[in-house]
């Protein structure tokens, strides 16, 4: 990178980890330093009667320079701690130069140093370290962005949610409570993995790259296998390899992973999310209902330490039991219209004529034209856990028939502050009829539904040697998250969401400038001077454009030959002819 990239800051930077290199001070050393204290362990267990010796390690946030003496905050992954530094008991010899020139004017805030030295409480009571040895472990080169404040405004905010999303690393460093977020996500895997294993199920791994896109309806991504010259599917849901091992003789597997559905980003969606699915052997929905409950009422307590939770200004509470209602029904309730029974004719009026549902494409089937105006009319309306149930058949082509309502499947689908939050079936075991529902699905699409899915012929294999009556679930955890954070985003709760593409500042190439006989160290001075493209500099006079140039290169003391005022005028000349 050449230096007239970066910012003021940033070489400023670069010059004192030069100092520090030419002073004999390694500023990236490689050997280990032995941490022995936290900030919060050494605020917890402070006693005012006893000299504790601590080292602690971390980033410097803040500096007071007070002649011979200084304050300075440390930053760990605990929290926060204040540093005494006194001159003379950090360099109790002759040479004072580790404290009058490496802490007072070589460390930046951002620094990763670690320190030794004993706890003790300041004339103003706060409990801090007076630093006794202090070592530079890593010189940040990129200054961060710390919060000002000036007459209770604050400036400087790290606050942009595509920026805190882009840099996660400095939206960690400098925002409170995100680091808290991601330890709660942490507890709720946990929670869930300690819930199953109690159980006694068994975490497998299935493939991330398919043959078939199978378990979901939904567009996949699709890649290249070189090896086998085919094309794959990166996986949309784990449920058909589950399947498979439940046939194999598994008492109860359960998969916590990546799925990818090449659709729509919104706040509650990202094309890459992790989802959990757990299938249970002689069991049936109404079991799993019952099980649901009790597992996220466990989660809640876990992450929260109660049962109910605030969100968006409401308290959804997860004690069981949660409320159980039959979709047709919810409709019928929320619209007035009764779909049972009626044709896909007859519900794509309604859809379309009566409820004004204009997400209604030609291509979708019966099952789609319930779901749209389940989705646009109903979902919304539940924000307290609720099991909506027995779905129709033809929006369920992977779910047993309902035991006693024709057209019907015993599925569920757990709606939580208006959005799904689980999937879940008596999952279909004959293979005859799950033939059929594949065959189904094929029509739909060839009638052009890019989220039909697609016969799995190995699938169907499997379920001829007999699966047992099983019950599965599925449970996005990216959402389920939310809800236990409170997170409006499900980009705050992810730590590397997808984004689009960095914006970057069009520039014209070096060897674009070349052709117009720019040398290549001049073309970062013409940069540096706000000349990104070579017409930027067609109505220049070669006089001032020669002027802004030499200033740069003196100021950065560059020591590049200044060009004349020929050549200049012939890069203003070949600018203008471009045009």
């Amino acid at each position: 990178m050449n230096i007239l990239e970066l910012s003021e800051q940033e070489i400023g930077r670069r010059q004192s980890l030069q100092e520090l290199r030419n002073m004999g001070i390694d500023p990236y050393p490689a050997a280990e330093f032995p941490v022995n204290a936290t900030s919060e362990d050494i605020k917890a267990n402070f006693k005012d009667d006893e000299k504790r010796e601590v080292t602690i390690a971390g980033r410097l946030m803040g500096k007071r320079i007070m002649g011979k003496a200084s304050f300075a905050e440390l930053q760990d992954g605990k929290g926060r701690i204040q540093l005494y530094v006194s001159r003379d008991d950090l360099c109790p010899g002759e040479d004072k130069d580790l404290y009058n020139k490496v802490f007072k004017k070589l460390l930046d805030i951002g620094d990763i140093i670690g320190v030794k030295g004993y706890a003790f409480r300041t004339q103003m009571g706060e409990i801090s370290v007076h630093v006794e040895e202090l070592t530079v472990l890593s010189k940040s080169l990129k200054p961060l962005p710390i919060v000002k404040y000036k007459d209770g405004v604050a400036y400087d905010k790290f606050d942009d949610p595509e920026m805190r999303a882009r840099q996660r690393y400095v939206d960690l460093i400098v925002n409170d409570g995100v680091k808290d977020t991601f330890a709660k996500r942490a507890t709720v895997l946990r929670t869930m993995r300690a819930f199953f294993d109690k159980h006694g199920y068994t975490e497998v791994e299935t493939p991330i790259l398919q043959n078939i896109p199978g378990g979901a309806s939904a567009r996949p991504f699709i890649t290249h296998f070189n090896a086998l010259d085919i094309d794959m599917y990166m996986r949309i849901a784990t449920e058909l390899y589950l399947k498979r091992l439940i046939v194999g003789g598994f008492d109860g597997v359960y998969e916590i992973g990546k799925n990818f559905r090449n659709e729509g980003m919104d706040k509650f969606h990202n094309p890459e999310f992790t989802c959990m699915e757990l299938y249970v052997p002689y069991k049936d929905y109404n079991w799993m209902m019952k099980f649901t409950e009790e597992l996220l009422e466990t989660i809640c307590v876990a992450v929260n330490g109660t049962d109910e939770v605030e969100y968006q200004g409401k308290t959804i509470s997860y004690k069981a039991p949660f409320k159980r209602l039959p979709i047709l029904d919810a409709i019928k309730e929320k619209t007035g219209y009764d779909l049972n029974g009626l044709s896909e004719e007859e519900i794509r009026d309604i859809a379309i004529n009566k409820l004004k549902i204009e997400t209604v494409d030609e291509t979708a089937g019966k099952g789609k034209l319930i779901d749209e105006i389940f989705g646009e009319c109903c979902e919304g309306t539940f924000i307290q856990p609720t099991f909506i149930t027995d779905y129709p058949v033809e929006m369920s082509p992977l779910t047993k028939m309902h035991r006693s309502k024709p057209g019907l499947t015993e599925r569920f689908e757990l709606m939580v502050n208006g959005k799904e939050l689980a999937n879940a079936y008596s999952e279909l075991n004959d293979p005859i009829d799950q033939e059929q529902r594949f065959i189904d699905q094929m029509k739909l699409a060839d009638k052009g539904d890019d989220e039909a899915m697609i016969i799995d012929h190995d699938f169907l294999r499997a379920l001829q040697y007999g699966m047992p009556p099983t019950s599965g679930i599925g449970i996005g955890i990216d959402r389920l998250v939310m809800l236990m954070t409170g997170k409006e985003n499900i980009q705050e709760v992810m730590l590397f969401p997808q984004l689009k593409p960095e914006a970057k500042m069009p520039q014209t190439s070096v060897k674009d400038w070349a052709e117009l006989g720019v040398p290549e160290d001049w073309v970062y001075v013409l940069r540096k001077a706000g000349f990104n493209l070579i017409s930027d500099i067609k109505d220049q006079k070669a006089q001032g454009l020669q002027q802004k140039l030499g200033e740069i290169n003196k100021k950065y003391k560059l020591g590049y030959e200044k060009p004349s005022l020929d050549d200049i005028q012939k890069w203003i000349d070949g600018a203008a002819a471009r045009e």
